[in-house]
Formats: structure tokens, sequence, C-alpha cells
């Protein structure tokens, strides 16, 4: 396994012109025999047929197809998606989600994320297990993982719609109302940042229900880690979330009016409002909260907050109490329904317990600036709670109607900026965990598969993360268990004391390293995707997550229904928090992201990697060194070798070898073994037993075969048939793989055990399922699948 400062060194060393400098002659001439040809790139539709795979070789792959405007590529077991930064509608139209959804064979399609989309759905069509599924979509921020996942959801609301089964008034309800849940939490969670115009500032799994139909009765949102410090802190250059300035720009001048915003009025929280982009459409947010059932009273509630939450950030204060913005402190209290009075002594005085008794104490100038903006993110935070709250009470179907599920998962990308802190310390973490889950289904599991099936083969190193994790979240002693400790503490944490235990406690860890000269206090971790510095000021403060008690008071009193409703929910909950073993944000985003690996450990996962082809969003710009790090750092490369089999490690030992199966005899049918399903050959009288007899002397004897089954055996022989992506033709399926043809050597059934095809020459079990016939490569990279009953 290479460090991070060798990739680093790589990537340099790529950037110089040097990439294959460490590899020898040969190779290197291997790699400029295949350049050369670059006409005949943007043919390459699965990266693993690219020979010989490096990272040269595959970036100028992706570089010529993106020219070409073919932003989809197969990457053995991933799906690869470059962002055009550009609209591009024919490529998503319901015209072109019908042809996948209704083709035999989607796989030998143009590379597209509606083939992901279908492979998953079919895999719950053909209840094969593990039958419920996650996409898990991953890229940094402003790849497009977000277009991704939309495109996901409208695919199945489309192909998986029970219009035809039930009335116009049930589709409205499921279908529209899963898909307006989209622009409302965008608009919610969503902001402009540098590096992305519509980043997510939250994460979310989005489970789309299925009946045993395979039709979309319902969804469920499970929203992860809100960013909620943007509402009172923006960092240069960026923006708040959509929705204010929605609200700023698409209200009418009696909205206006009733949330005291006037057109010539500025807001400290709303910086850079002059910028327009796509995603300020107020409109299309009203309209979709309309559709979920947001009544006009409700929405209305709704907006008064937010309008309050901006003259929050308009008051501020001085040294005496008579100087403090009134006018703007009155319309924030106007709008949050509570009286100006009250509001004014919670911001500027601080109630301590001595005992059993009560002591008033004035805060100072910082204070009260520290308790506005606190104010400000709790009312945020626990709104946005309760729009993902009514929005899964409005689409989530009853668990009597649905039993499977198909999962889109979208996080926020890895992030690194000028200044990071516990917010993309968590970010981070998460992306570390879902590499981790990457790493063991896909890289790890089939190097291990290849040696338990004895075959020859050369390991291909990968970056295992784990180390990084032991350092984030490790047992007894890591980065998370010392900062709960640190922000436990019944006093204010110091950066400098926090920065020398964190050296002393952590010192043997080689991901973890300090900056001596630096003096900022802070930790740097090198990441699976890079090194990133940690500001350690203020990073307790925010684990705590402290909200004064008399803040919560005040709001429980407001006479705005839906604030009230929403804080006097959470009334035994912020009587829980105030003790000093409360939960810090670190523990809920930990406990709340292994429940999320639980869920994906107990699914067959779908990975589409998002690249971002330049740092500015330019439409069809492909810049070389920000596409290959993003690469290197999610194993893409790693990916192909391994599904590839590389530089000549082919296995040469064939498994299965259909030719001494078919001089066998013939093993004798009991009657049970017929119970339990058969197949018919058109050559042989009697039915042949899956269980006896290895499925490759099936395919041997005849170029078809139907099959006969009883209704005891009908469930497990579907899932072998539908492994296999066989035509139906009424009721009946002809097998259209043949061992001659194909190469296939075997197809091994098991009762209790796994489905297993093998072609001659090639182990690898992932891979293109449906090998073009007109290739003149053949026995490479042509096995189907394993799939466990």
């Amino acid at each position: 396994m290479s460090s991070v400062d060798d990739r680093r060194d790589v990537r340099e060393g790529y950037r110089n012109g040097g990439a294959t400098r460490s590899l020898n002659d040969s190779l290197e001439g291997e790699i400029q025999a295949f350049l050369i040809d670059e006409d005949q790139l943007y043919t390459y539709d699965d990266l693993t047929k690219v020979n010989p795979v490096t990272p040269a070789t595959v970036l100028k792959c992706l570089q010529v197809r993106y020219s070409m405007k073919v932003f989809y590529t197969h990457a053995g077991c991933t799906l690869v998606a470059l962002n055009p930064f550009q609209p591009i509608p024919d490529l998503y139209s319901l015209d072109v989600m019908k042809e996948y959804h209704y083709a035999h064979q989607p796989q030998e399609f143009k590379p597209h994320i509606f083939i992901v989309a279908e492979e998953a759905y079919r895999n719950v069509r053909g209840q094969l297990e593990p039958v419920n599924q996650s996409l898990v979509v991953s890229g940094e921020s402003g790849a497009g993982k977000t277009w991704t996942s939309r495109c996901l959801m409208k695919y199945y609301a489309t192909v998986a719609s029970v219009s035809v089964v039930k009335s116009q008034d049930t589709v409205e309800r499921i279908e529209r109302r899963v898909l307006d849940s989209n622009p409302v939490m965008e608009a919610f969670g969503n902001a402009c940042t540098l590096r992305n115009n519509n980043s997510s500032r939250f994460g979310k799994y989005i489970q789309l229900q299925l009946d045993r139909c395979q039709l979309l009765v319902g969804a469920s949102v499970q929203t992860y880690l809100l960013e909620k410090t943007r509402v009172a802190c923006q960092t240069a250059n960026e923006r708040n979330f959509h929705i204010f300035y929605q609200m700023m720009k698409g209200a009418t001048d009696e909205q206006r009016k009733e949330w005291k915003m006037s057109h010539d009025q500025s807001f400290v929280w709303l910086p850079n409002s002059e910028k327009t982009i796509e995603e300020d459409c107020f409109h299309e947010t009203v309209e979709a909260m309309v559709h979920l059932g947001i009544n006009a009273e409700r929405q209305g509630e709704i907006f008064r907050i937010l309008a309050g939450i901006l003259q929050l950030g308009n008051v501020s204060f001085s040294s005496s109490a008579d100087e403090s913005q009134p006018c703007h402190l009155d319309r924030a209290a106007e709008l949050l329904c509570v009286p100006a009075e009250e509001l004014q002594t919670c911001l500027r005085v601080r109630t301590l317990k001595a005992g059993k008794q009560s002591v008033l104490k004035p805060c100072s100038q910082a204070e009260c600036s520290v308790r506005r903006d606190c104010l400000a993110k709790v009312i945020y935070a626990q709104l946005f709670e309760w729009l993902v709250t009514f929005i899964n009470n409005s689409i989530c179907a009853d668990k009597s109607t649905w039993c499977n599920f198909i999962g889109v998962l979208d996080v926020y990308g890895f992030e690194c900026f000028q200044t990071n802190n516990l917010e993309q310390l968590c970010i981070n973490y998460a992306n570390e965990k879902l590499q981790q889950h990457f790493v063991a289904h896909y890289l790890r599991a089939q190097q291990e598969e290849y040696v338990s099936e004895g075959l020859q083969w050369s390991f291909v190193k990968y970056q295992d993360n784990q180390s990084c994790l032991d350092l984030l979240e490790g047992s007894p002693i890591s980065v998370f268990s010392l900062l709960n400790e640190e922000s436990r503490l019944n006093r204010a944490s110091d950066a400098k004391t926090f920065r020398v235990r964190l050296e002393k406690e952590l010192c043997d860890n080689a991901n973890i390293s300090w900056d001596k000269f630096s003096k900022v206090p802070h930790f740097t971790v090198a990441h699976y995707a890079g090194k990133v510095g940690y500001q350690i000021e203020g990073m307790a403060e925010k684990n705590k997550d402290p909200v004064p008690p008399e803040l919560i008071s005040l709001l429980q009193k407001s006479n705005n229904q839906l604030l009230h409703q929403i804080f006097k929910d959470n009334e035994t909950e912020s009587q829980i928090k105030k003790g000093p073993g409360k939960t810090t944000v670190v523990s809920k985003f930990k406990n709340s992201l292994e429940t999320l690996m639980k869920i994906l450990h107990f699914t067959t996962p779908h990975y589409t990697r998002c690249i971002k082809p330049n740092p500015e969003c330019k439409p069809l710009t492909f810049k070389k060194e920000e596409v290959i790090i993003q690469l290197e750092a999610c194993g893409i490369v790693e990916t192909i070798h391994i599904s590839a089999l590389l530089l000549k490690s082919l296995a040469e030992a064939e498994l299965d070898d259909a030719k001494d199966l078919v001089e066998e005899d013939t093993p004798a049918l009991t009657p049970v073994i017929r119970e339990r399903g058969s197949v018919q050959l058109s050559t042989i009288p009697e039915p042949v037993t899956v269980q006896g007899w290895p499925m490759g002397l099936a395919l041997a004897s005849a170029p078809s075969m139907t099959v006969s089954l009883t209704a005891t055996g009908f469930q497990k022989m579907m899932s072998v048939i539908a492994s296999l992506n066989l035509p139906s033709r009424r009721g009946e399926y002809q097998v259209k793989t043949n061992q001659y043809t194909e190469e296939l050597a075997s197809i091994r059934a098991q009762p209790k055990g796994s489905v297993k095809l093998h072609c001659q020459r090639s182990p690898l079990l992932y891979a293109d399922r449906q090998p073009d016939l007109k290739s003149d490569v053949t026995g490479f990279n042509e096995i189907l699948l394993e799939k466990t009953l």
C-alpha cells in the first residue's frame, strides 16, 4: 500500500510529464502504442478493456470521450460519470429512460446512469439476494452527485410507476411527491460554495419503497449533519442556503411587506446576493411544497421564521444595552412572534446556576453575538428537521404495502478548504467509511475470492484506509474520543492544550501530523484522498453544540404555531441535553453513520463515481491534473486493475471444464430432487436436476433449454434465470449464452449455495455480463456474475 506522500509524489510527477518514469521500457512502449491511436480511444466504453491499464491510459480515454461529449464510462464494477457542466437534455429524456428500461440487454447500450438504475431494479424484480439495493453516488463537491441522484429518482418514478394499475389521484400522491421532495430539500439544504453552485450541505439516503409487483409506492428520507453554521457564517465568496435568496428574488410586494423585507434592505447573512444561479427558483420550491401537502398557512409560518432569521443577522451589539439595534431586533421578534423585550434579554443576559439559585449575568459583546448566532442556527436546524419529518409523513408508504427498497445515497464529497473545522472532519470521516465499504465489497473481496478458488493471481495494491479510520474512531483512544472528552469538561476548551494532548496520545499513528512552526493550533490527517489540516480553535465548542435553555424557553412561547410546535415537541430532549453527558455532534453523527453502513452492508451496492473535470465548473473543460487526483483518490485505477486482471495475470487454470463433464454419467433422479426443480433439455427426454448436475452440462448439450419447475423450486430457479438476464417469452426463458460461442466454461448451482458462472481464461466475477459477439476479444472480461441464492 502506498502512502499519501507517495501518491502526492506521483501526482507531482504526472504534472511534470513523468507519470510513467517508474515503469519499465516495455510497459512504456505499450502505453505509447496504445495512446497513438487517439481516434479510437473514445470507443472504450469499459476501461477494463484498456491495455495496458495505467493512470495515463485511463486518463487519456476519459479525456477523449469527454471531448466527444461522452460522459459515462464503465470501470469494471463502477460507473464513472464526468460532469459536463451544461444541460444535456436529450441524454435524460423520457424516451431514453424507456429505451434502457425495455431493452432485453441494457448492458449492450452505451454506458449511462440508467444502466445502473435498471440493473438494480431488475435485481429486485428477480429477487436476487440480497434483494434490497443501494446506489452509492460519490465524488467531490461539484462533481455532479446531486444531479445524478435526481436522475435516479426520476428514472424510478417513471419505470416503476403505478399509473397503469391505480387511480390518477394515487399517482399524484406517490410519484409527484417523491420527486417534489428534491427541490424542497435542495432549497433548504443546498448552497452556493466556492466549488459548486448547488452544493449539498447535508447528506441524505433516500429509500424508494417497492411493492410485490416492484411498483413505487412510497419513499423515506434519512438526513445527516446539516451544516447549520452556514446560516450565521458564510465563507468569503460563498452564500447562505438557497431558500433565503429565493425569497429575496421571488417574493411578491405583498410577501415582502409581510416578511419585513423592503427592496432596498440588505442582509448581513446574505452575501453575494447579486449572483444569479439556476437554483434561485422560488416559485418551483413553493409549488413543490404545495404538492407535498404544505398548505398556504403553514408556508406563511415557515417564511416568516426564515425572514426572522435574516433580521437577527442584522442585529449588532455594543457594550451598552441601549446601543443595540432595536429596529432589527423588533422586526426579528415580530416575525418570530416573541416579545421583543424577552428576546433582547435572552441575547444580552445569561442565566447561571449556583446550586438551586439562578444568577443573571450580563454578556459581553462577543457573547451576545454568539448567542444570536446560536438562536438562528437552532431555529434553522429544527425547521429543517421538521421539514424532513413532514416530507417523510407525506411520501412514506405503510410498511404493510412495500417489501423491498432501492436506496439512493447522496453525501457530501471529500472537502479540503483553506480553513477546515469540525464540519469538514465529519464529512471526510463519512467519505472514509464509504471508501472502506467500497474497498471491502469490491477490491478486497474479489482478491480473496480468487485465492479461495485456487487461482493464480498477482495481487494488485490498493489504498486500505483502516489506519485512518482507527485514528478517527478507534478504541480506546482516537481523535473523536479525545474530542468528546474535551467537549464534556465543565470549562472552556483551550486549543493549544488540546493539541498537546492529541500529539501525546496519537503520536504512534502515521496518519496524523503537526506543523510545529504553525502559530494556529491544528492537526493534519492523511486521508485516502489527501492530507487535510484541521483548525482546533472552536472545534470542542462546535462539538458541544450548546443551546442556552432560556433561548429554548423563549421559542416555546412563540405565537408562531409552527415554531411553538417544533420546540414544544423537543422540550424533553432539550432537558436531557443539559447534563454533562449529553450527546455530542460527533457521537450523534457517528451513530447515524454506523446505522447507514449496516443498511449498505445488507444491500447490493452499485457505485457511481462522479468526477469534476475542472475546478471552475466550466462546460466541457477537462483538466488532467484535477481528474487524475480524483481517480487516484477513489481507487478507480485499482478497481480497473483487479477487474481486468492487468499485465498478464489472467489465471491459466480453467474452472469446471465442461468437456470433462460431458463424459460423466447422468445421475439418477429421485422424487425429492425432481420436486425441488429441474432443467428440461431439448435433447434429453428426462428432466435434469440442477442439484446434481452443473448447468454447464446443460448448456453444453443444447444451444437452448426450457425450464420446467414445480412450485417448490420456483423461487430458486427464477433466481438462477434472473441472474442470466434472459429474455422472457410467455413464461419460457431461452438461454442464448452457449459455452462454445461465448466461451462459457460452466454455470454451477447448489440448492443452498451460490450460482457461479465462469469463462475460460478469465476468473473475473463482476464484469461485462453480455460480451459483444462482434468483438475481436474473446475469453477476456466475460464472466457473468456470482449471486447467493
